[in-house]
């Protein structure tokens, strides 16, 4: 058996881009260039046909270690709790009021690009604290 060394993370979502670049902020991620013999993503877009436009983006960690994030349109909304959530790790190896404060930082980073707030889990005798939050279209993650 080989070993998977590389995967995508794929969101459904109404608006794709809106939600990659939303994430492209959360992460450090970037967007890719534009189709080769278009200058932009809008150009691109507008040479496709009207039901294809605005139907997926895509963003990737620039230092190529973590995954490729792809967002695809779907007819249908968000009804139910996600199954898979991203843990976005910004307290990694902190404890106590430190962690605290360093995760209530950045979710005030992320409110202010629009994600927010669900929970602030606090630290009990088996966990560290986390906050869950949800994205520009609801989907949830937390704050790790």
């Amino acid at each position: 058996m080989t070993s998977i060394r590389q995967f995508q993370v794929t969101f459904d979502c109404a608006e794709p881009e809106r939600v990659a670049r939303f994430w492209c902020e959360v992460l450090g991620y970037v967007a890719p260039p534009p189709p080769k013999g278009f200058d932009t993503w809008d150009a691109y877009d507008l040479s496709l046909p009207p039901e294809e436009r605005g139907a997926w983006f895509a963003c990737s960690d620039p230092s190529g270690v973590g995954p490729r994030l792809f967002f695809q349109r779907v007819p249908e909304g968000k009804t139910a709790k996600n199954r898979v959530h991203l843990d976005v790790r910004v307290g990694t190896g902190l404890v106590g009021e430190e962690r605290l404060a360093t995760l209530q930082a950045e979710c005030t980073r992320l409110l202010a690009l629009g994600a927010t707030r669900v929970q602030v889990l606090l630290a009990d005798e088996d966990n560290e604290s986390c906050i869950v939050m949800q994205d520009v279209e609801g989907n949830e993650f937390c704050l790790d």
